[in-house]
C-alpha cells in the first residue's frame, strides 16, 4: 500500500511561487479611440483608468499623474523626454508616474544584459535603463507608484518581450512589482473582440502591457 510521507514537527512546506495578478482592460463599447495614437503606447481611456484604479487619494478621485515618453536611453535622455501632466487643478505631490517606453527604443532582451552591464560601464547608474529607474525611485515618495507602459515588438519575425529585463532593473533600483495589466487594443462587440491595433505596432500585436511598481524606501527616508 502507498504510504503518506511523515511530517515531523517543524517541517516546512516547499515554497511555491504564486503568480502576481494579471488584469485585462478593455475600452468601453462606444469608445471611439480604442488604440493609442502613433508614437504613444497607451490610449487616453487607459490612462484615465489608471488614474482611477491606482489612485492613492482617500476621496477616490482620479489621482494627478505625470506621464513621460522615453525617446531613448542615451546620456541626457531626461532633457529630451516629453512630459504631460494629468490633473484636476488640485495641488498635490507626485505619487503616480507613468513612463511610456515605445518598443522601438527598447533593447533586444536576447542581446542586452538584464542590468544593462552596470558592473562594466563607468557611470552606467546614470545612463540607460538602470539610471532611469534609480532617478524615478529618487523622485517618488515611499509607496509612490511607477507605471511602465510598453508592448512587444517583432525582430526578424520573432516577437520579443522586454518586461523581464525592465522589471529586473526596476527591482534593483528599489521597486516592488505589484501588478501586470493587459491593455487590449480591441473593441468589445457582443461576445467578440474586434481588433483595433495601433498603426505603428508590429504585426500580430494587439495589446500593450502596463506594469505597476511601488517605490520602497527605508523607514524614515
Amino acid at each position: 500500500m502507498p504510504t503518506t510521507p511523515h511530517r515531523t514537527p517543524g517541517t516546512t512546506r516547499p515554497r511555491v511561487s504564486r503568480p502576481l495578478p494579471t488584469t485585462l482592460w478593455l475600452p468601453a463599447p462606444d469608445e471611439p479611440h480604442a488604440a493609442p495614437t502613433p508614437g504613444t503606447v497607451l490610449p487616453d481611456w487607459a490612462i484615465e483608468r489608471a488614474r482611477t484604479v491606482f489612485t492613492p487619494r482617500p476621496d477616490h478621485l482620479p489621482a494627478p499623474l505625470l506621464k513621460i515618453s522615453i525617446p531613448d536611453t542615451e546620456p541626457g535622455m531626461d532633457t529630451r523626454t516629453p512630459v504631460i501632466t494629468y490633473a484636476d487643478g488640485t495641488p498635490s505631490k507626485l505619487s503616480l508616474l507613468l513612463a511610456e517606453l515605445h518598443p522601438d527604443i527598447l533593447p533586444d532582451p536576447t542581446e542586452t544584459p538584464a542590468y544593462g552591464g552596470v558592473s562594466e560601464m563607468p557611470g552606467a547608474m546614470e545612463d540607460g535603463w538602470p539610471g532611469f529607474f534609480h532617478r524615478a525611485h529618487r523622485l517618488l515618495p515611499a509607496d509612490g507608484l511607477l507605471l511602465l507602459a510598453t508592448r512587444q515588438r517583432r525582430d526578424e519575425g520573432i516577437l520579443t518581450d522586454p518586461l523581464g529585463s525592465l522589471i529586473a532593473c526596476a527591482r534593483t533600483a528599489g521597486f516592488r512589482y505589484l501588478q501586470h495589466v493587459i491593455v487590449a487594443h480591441a473593441h468589445p462587440a457582443d461576445d467578440r473582440l474586434l481588433p483595433s491595433p495601433p498603426p505603428d505596432a508590429s504585426p500580430g500585436v494587439a495589446h500593450s502591457d502596463l506594469i505597476a511598481l511601488s517605490a520602497i524606501h527605508p523607514t524614515g527616508a
